[in-house]
Order: structure tokens, then sequence, then C-alpha cells
């Protein structure tokens, strides 16, 4: 069926069934089919029927079988979106035919094979999303050299193994905001030039085989020092989903995806200390380190990051207090450090007393104080009283005060009577004291008695 004069075919969001529909249009620009319940493969033809095809939407639907290279030959096609489907097999080779590619969502199928190189070639890229598949080998270095407009990359959930390529200075300064590699199997040490992408917000690495320490840089990262980021996520017609892991729990994020800012290092081999520098990303919502060999202390001043709503140091081997400027941390809603070799007393602090699951500090035995039962040294708890010990109380309370008073008496009549005999003249002037008071109380009674006669 040929539409000549469609420029717009949306079906999305229906019940529809079957198989992808084969008409046609010499004037098609955007076709969207996502949100329905298609089966089958996707025609091998389409490059034929659309051929001014620039948006293709097929995502959450249940097609099958490979991605036809067909696609390829689209040389319009900006936008590529098939995730949540049942496709195979390998990614096409002939990527490169792609010149003003976009934006291409591939994750959430059974996809295997290595990412091909040629998908670093379009310079046109910046969304680029293949997680939760079988791609396996190494990341290719093209990506990051080629793709200057980068703004997310999303590979987790796959197979893919050795270390991070050697990222060039232009990657550096790309506009990358989301770098996701979780769940892979990657190695080696996470690279310096991480600390040069100035729009970084959401960095997740978890899951993986790193080793070596927490890049020192960390403090460059600009896009976690301001509040706010303006991530330039897509278009009105395409929103970004993924999954993060905050809070303790796997969450799925698309339109609010741009206010999330987390840092996820957790299960790998990571050792060392955590930077200090880490405390000015003051912008930070989530920070997990979890499961690493991480030592030393926790940086003093982690009460700047206000904005910290999930903070997981659990299961490495830090040692020391818990900084006093847990207290200022807020925002906190989801905390865990247990596991480690931190001692001393636990802060306290109007959002630190609502956490009050002793799970979280679970595994340092040095710990003590509230919600723990381990109280500190010099706080011990009011023994209950013994009514035994009622009446030995009430007798040395009595034998205190009576002691009390005739020592008050005994000092006080010395004092006066003391002086007397010493000072002669005192003497004197005390008995015409009480000489004159004396006549003046015989004067007013024989005054009194005139009067009543």
């Amino acid at each position: 069926m040929n539409f000549p004069s469609l420029f717009v075919l949306d079906l999305s969001y229906n019940q529809f069934e079957g198989l992808l529909p084969h008409w046609s249009s010499d004037a098609a620009a955007w076709v969207d089919l996502r949100s329905n319940s298609f089966s089958g493969p996707i025609p091998s033809n389409y490059d034929q029927l659309w051929p001014k095809l620039e948006q293709l939407y097929l995502s959450d639907n249940h097609l099958h079988g490979s991605i036809p290279p067909s696609l390829c030959n689209m040389s319009r096609l900006g936008i590529l979106l098939l995730r949540s489907n049942h496709l195979s097999g390998e990614f096409p080779r002939e990527w490169s035919m792609w010149p003003s590619i976009k934006i291409v969502d591939v994750s959430d199928n059974n996809l295997a094979g290595n990412i091909p190189s040629s998908m670093g070639v379009p310079s046109s890229l910046y969304i680029l999303s293949l997680s939760e598949n079988n791609f396996g080998g190494p990341i290719p270095s093209s990506i990051f050299e080629n793709c200057t407009e980068l703004l997310s990359i999303d590979l987790g959930g796959n197979r893919l193994t050795r270390s991070m390529p050697l990222w060039t200075r232009s990657f550096a300064s790309s506009k990358l905001y989301m770098l996701r590699l979780r769940s892979n199997s990657l190695s080696g040490q996470i690279p310096w030039r991480l600390c040069s992408v100035q729009f970084l917000h959401i960095i997740d690495l978890g899951h993986n085989n790193f080793s070596g320490t927490i890049p020192k840089c960390l403090y460059n990262l600009t896009g976690l020092m301001a509040y706010g980021n303006d991530t330039g996520i897509g278009s009105s017609s395409y929103l970004q989903t993924t999954s993060l892991t905050l809070k303790g729990q796997e969450l799925v994020y698309n339109t609010t995806l741009g206010l999330v800012n987390s840092i996820d290092f957790s299960s790998n081999n990571l050792e060392g200390v955590i930077p200090e520098g880490i405390s000015s990303l003051i912008a930070l919502g989530t920070l997990n380190l979890s499961r690493n060999q991480l030592t030393g202390n926790i940086p003093s001043k982690i009460g700047s990051l206000r904005l910290l709503e999930t903070l997981d140091l659990s299961h490495n081997r830090l040692s020391g207090q818990i900084p006093q400027s847990f207290s200022s941390l807020t925002s906190l809603s989801h905390l865990n450090l247990s596991d480690n070799n931190l001692s001393g007393r636990i802060p306290s602090g109007n959002q630190l007393q609502t956490l009050d699951d002793s799970s979280i500090y679970d595994g340092n035995p040095s710990l003590c104080g509230v919600p723990l039962s381990t109280l500190c040294p010099g706080h011990s708890a009011l023994a209950p009283a013994d009514p035994d010990d009622d009446d030995d109380n009430d007798d040395n309370g009595w034998f205190g005060i009576s002691v009390s008073t005739v020592l008050g008496f005994i000092i006080g009549f010395w004092s006066v009577c003391g002086i007397l005999v010493v000072k002669k003249s005192w003497r004197y002037a005390y008995f015409r004291f009480f000489d004159n008071i004396q006549e003046k109380a015989a004067r007013i009674l024989s005054y009194k008695r005139r009067q009543h006669w």
C-alpha cells in the first residue's frame, strides 16, 4: 500500500498485532510504531519503502530476527529506536553509511558479537545505547575518538572485556553527561581523563573488574559542582530510558534522567583512599563506592555534600571515626557503612536520627552510640535502683544535715563570741547596744501604762 503524500505515520501506543506493515511512502520522514504487539522480523526492504525516512521507532514490541543491513542504506536516518524487543544476531557492520545518525537505541535485546569499530565513524552521533544485550569483546576506541558530539553512552549489562580505551583529548572536551558501563567484565584502571569531561553528572562503572585507585582529580567534574544541569537529552520525540541503582534499589529513569547526579564505582577491585576532593562535588546526589578494597578515613568534609541522598561505603576496609560533618547531610535517606573497620562514636544529627536501622553499621565492632546497643566509654546506662538502699540513703542524708547544722551553729557562735573576747572596744560597744535597747523598752512600757490610767 503506497501513500505518496504521507509525511508522518504514527500508530504508537496501541494494541496492534501481527507483522509490521509494508506500507510505503516516498515522502515519509517519521514512522512511529512503538509500544504495540507487533511480531516477526523487521522487513529487509524498509530502505525502499521509506527512502526519505529520518526517524524510525519500533521499540517495545515483540520483534525478532536480526537487524537488516539494508537499514544502513537510509542515508537520512537520524533516529533508530529498537529498544525492548527480541532481536538477535550482530549489529550491522555497515554502520558508517549513516552520515546523519544522532540516536541509536537497541538496548534490552539479545544482540551479540563485538561492537563494530565502524560505530565510531559517524561524528554526528550523540546518544548511543547498547545496554542489556550480549555484546562482547573490547569497547572500540573509535567511539571515544570520533564521536565528539556524544551526550550519552550506555553499554551496561553486556559482556565487554579488557580496559577502557585510551581516551583522546578531543573526547575529554566532549559534552558527555552520562557514561554507563555497569555490569560488564572491564578491567584496568579508571582513566584520569574522565575528570576532564566537564558535563559528566552520571558515572556508573559498577560491577566490573576495575583496579587501581579512584582518580584524585574527581574534583574537576564541574558538572557535579553546580546545582541543576542542562543536559539537552534528545528531542521531544525521544526520551532516553536507563536503569540506575539509587537508594539501594534499581530504578528506571527517563523524564527525570537529567536531574540525576551520581557516581557509582561499586563492586570492583579499587584500592587506596577516598579522595578528599570528592567533597567539592556539592551537587552529588548518589555516591556508591561499596564492595571494593578502599582504606583510610572517610573524607572529613563529606558533610559539604548537602544534596547527597545515597551514600554506600560498605564492604571496604575504611578505618577511623565517622566524621562529625555527617550531621550536615540533611538530604541523606540511604546510608550503608557496614563491614569496615570504623571506630568511635556515631555522630548525631536530625537527619541521622531518622536512619535508626543499626544494620547500616554492622561489621564495625569498634563503633558505639545510637542506634547501636554498644555504649561509648563514659556514658554508661543508669543502673536500676535497689529498694534495699533507700533506708541507707535516707540515713546518710539526715546524718549529713545534722552535722551541717551543728557545725554551722558552732562556727557562727564562736565567730561572734570569739571577736567579743579578743576585741575590748567591740565588747563595750556590744553591751552598750543592749543597754540602750533595754532603756528604750522600759521608757515605752512606762509611757503605755500612763496612757492606760
